[in-house]
């Protein structure tokens, strides 16, 4: 009976350490191309952001945006508490990544667990919209400047598309949507840009 015992406890540890060194038993994927609030957490860019900063991948919520999906004020989060320090706008001083207006650009994904994609969708933040403030609806341009069709496939670990970015000037942001084909949730990453 020991014995028994005693493989069942070293097989659970073994479990629970295979979850810590993967970081998140559910992860699955975030931008790192414009870099993503949660990416600029994880690198240790932006300090003082709770659990984030240990699993970027994490920020999923509800699909359908902008019909639904997580509420206004809670989108960088994706409508989930324990991230919502992406939610908090830091006075308007995340740091921001260069992008040319109009150009073309190559918008890059990281993903810890790969699902049956239906789209990548990208949106912009409306000219005069107020980095200082978290982001609503009110603040987009509800139209995604981007869409890539994934057709329900499974992306790679690493998966890059190119798009046109819209044409603006200086500070705004992006926010990346992938939207999930077997579940009824979608991945959300903000990205603060200077054009």
């Amino acid at each position: 009976m020991r014995k028994k015992l005693g493989a069942a406890v070293v097989g659970l540890a073994v479990t629970a350490v295979s979850l810590l060194a993967t970081g998140s038993a559910s992860g699955h994927g975030y931008t790192e191309s414009p870099i993503s609030r949660q990416k600029l957490c994880a690198n240790g860019t932006v300090a003082n952001c709770g659990n984030i900063q240990w699993e970027p991948q994490s920020v999923e919520g509800p699909k359908g945006f902008p019909e639904a999906g997580p509420a206004d004020g809670a989108i960088c989060s994706g409508g989930n508490g324990q991230f919502a320090q992406l939610d908090d706008a830091r006075g308007g001083s995340w740091p921001t990544t260069r992008l040319a207006s109009g150009q073309s650009h190559t918008f890059t994904w990281q993903f810890t667990a790969r699902h049956a994609t239906t789209d990548f969708r990208y949106y912009v933040t409306k000219d005069g919209w107020n980095p200082s403030q978290p982001l609503t609806r009110a603040s987009l341009e509800l139209q995604p400047f981007l869409t890539v069709p994934y057709n329900n496939q499974q992306p790679p670990a690493t998966l890059s598309h190119s798009g046109t970015l819209p044409s603006k000037s200086g500070r705004h942001m992006i926010l990346a949507v992938w939207t999930i084909a077997d579940t009824s949730n979608a991945f959300y990453a903000c990205s603060d840009v200077e054009f």
